[in-house]
């Protein structure tokens, strides 16, 4: 038996599936294409999350592509974090050459170009359908970890929400939450020792100093009305699951923004979609490329919510594939459960980077077939170590991979085409609109300036009162007083410090 024939015998021992499957590519063999050696992925696993990883040029982003391609053909959707704006293309069909015909005849597959249904979105100011959730959404142990908050600090933030939800004031967007915070400390403050106890200054000022923080890296534009509803991901058209692509090229010098965005979307999907138990199929796949920018950025607590998430949010049906340079960005805990790994070419250029290499290799099963530090280093673009889990949930065999080609486009849409993809979603008519409501800002404002008018009623009526009581003596006095340009000057003092106490008691605090 040849060592080609002894190859494929050994991925098919690993590859039988019962149910359907994605056609990755194909197997390579002391640097040769193998035919009839391709290399699948049940859907029955793919809700077991992910890792596409590999230095810059080799590929990453083009097999994302192709996975989120094979998906939609199975009527999957997919949602696709695109930091590089790259990720368009997959609107328009690809184009042809002998090239990609060639390699599709060597792969076993037949190239079928054609363009998929896609949603283009964002959570700043790119086009598309504008992606928004609510401060009372996220509650006060999430914003508490966003925020990196001490206990004491996430002491005030819970009594926050809670005297808002006692009072119903809608906590909608980061204007009412800093206003109540105002509130807790100002104007409010009596009303609140006596309900709750003292709240601290100092830790009050901190949270607002965190909160401008979030909002100078573009957070207030994430944080409104109206909602978006996590189901508008679970969309199929024309028997194609809709690829929602999430385009954040204008916030990569943001991470907190990026990995606050990720968080509330993972948390909303696993509070929202139901069990789905042990189905044959993922019910949505989510792709982050530029992984390391969630975790480089967030805090332990907040690297301990995704992580349990992670955990937990397969059983509803969901897989989380993260696409980053080398493995180690992504945390043990997190890489422990990882079902699918394509690990594309890494550069040994030093001594830190051999290390890395030997790491990483450690992270795959052994094989007869290859020395897998050796491979790492050697592979070409498109050429990528992939092992899945079978449907039985065992490793399939590490097999070197020619990845099959896209059939969307591998460069991004046009400005006009972008224009024209936006201009037909139902989804911007739905959320792309700027909805203010009543909410904490507004009404503690109008509470304010009540209180203010009727302060000012007020003072008349004591300087007439006064006024009223004086005797003939006391009258004969101020008429000598009055003389003095001293005392005249003195007076005018006192009275505009006198008004400015009481008439400023609640609108300069305001301020």
């Amino acid at each position: 038996m040849d060592r080609q024939t002894q190859f494929r015998n050994h991925l098919a021992e690993g590859q039988v599936f019962k149910k359907d499957y994605i056609v990755l590519g194909t197997g390579i063999l002391d640097g040769e294409p193998v035919s009839n050696a391709q290399i699948k992925i049940p859907l029955k696993t793919l809700n077991r999350h992910g890792l596409i990883a590999g230095a810059t040029g080799t590929g990453k982003t083009k097999t994302l592509q192709v996975i989120a391609e094979q998906l939609s053909l199975k009527g999957i959707p997919s949602v696709l974090m695109d930091l590089k704006g790259d990720l368009s293309g997959l609107a328009q069909a690809g184009s042809v050459s002998d090239f990609i015909l060639k390699r599709s005849e060597t792969i076993g597959v037949s190239y079928d170009p054609q363009g998929l249904p896609v949603e283009l979105m964002s959570i700043s100011n790119e086009k598309g359908v504008r992606l928004k959730a609510t401060v009372s959404e996220f509650g006060p142990v999430l914003i508490s970890q966003i925020l990196e908050l001490n206990d004491t600090q996430r002491g005030v933030v819970a009594l926050v929400f809670r005297y808002c939800d006692l009072n119903h004031l809608p906590l909608l967007d980061l204007k009412d939450f800093k206003r109540v915070l105002q509130f807790v400390v100002n104007e409010g403050k009596s009303d609140i020792e006596k309900e709750f106890g003292q709240v601290s200054a100092a830790s009050v000022n901190t949270i607002m100093r965190k909160v401008i923080e979030l909002e100078q890296q573009g957070a207030d534009r994430f944080f409104g009305e109206l909602s978006f509803d996590v189901q508008d991901f679970v969309r199929t058209k024309e028997g194609k699951g809709v690829v929602s692509i999430i385009r954040l090229t204008d916030i990569q010098s943001k991470p907190k923004v990026f990995s606050t965005f990720m968080l509330s979307l993972l948390s909303e999907i696993y509070e929202t979609f139901p069990e789905q138990g042990d189905s044959d199929q993922p019910k949505l796949c989510l792709f982050i490329d530029e992984a390391h920018l969630v975790f480089s950025s967030a805090s332990k607590d907040l690297l301990e919510k995704i992580e349990a998430i992670i955990k937990l949010i397969r059983s509803k049906g969901v897989g989380v594939y993260f696409c980053t340079q080398t493995p180690t960005d992504v945390p043990d805990n997190v890489l422990g459960q990882l079902g699918l790994k394509v690990q594309h070419a890494l550069r040994a250029f030093t001594a830190k980077d051999r290390k890395a290499i030997t790491k990483t290799a450690e992270n795959y099963p052994d094989s007869p077939f290859y020395d897998t530090a050796e491979v790492l280093t050697s592979m070409g673009i498109g050429e990528a170590l992939v092992t899945a889990l079978n449907e039985k949930g065992i490793p399939t065999p590490l097999a070197r991979t020619l990845v099959r080609a896209p059939i969307t486009r591998m460069d991004i849409l046009s400005s006009t085409e972008i224009d024209q993809l936006v201009a037909s979603s139902d989804l911007v008519r739905k959320y792309n609109h700027d909805l203010d409501r009543d909410s904490a800002f507004e009404i503690l404002e109008r509470k304010m300036n009540q209180v203010e008018s009727v302060q000012q009623k007020e003072i008349p009526k004591e300087v007439t009162r006064k006024s009223s009581s004086r005797t003939p003596k006391d009258e004969s006095l101020l008429k000598e007083l009055s003389k003095n340009t001293m005392v005249r000057q003195l007076g005018r003092t006192l009275f505009r410090e006198l008004a400015r106490g009481i008439l400023g008691s609640f609108s300069g605090k305001r301020r």
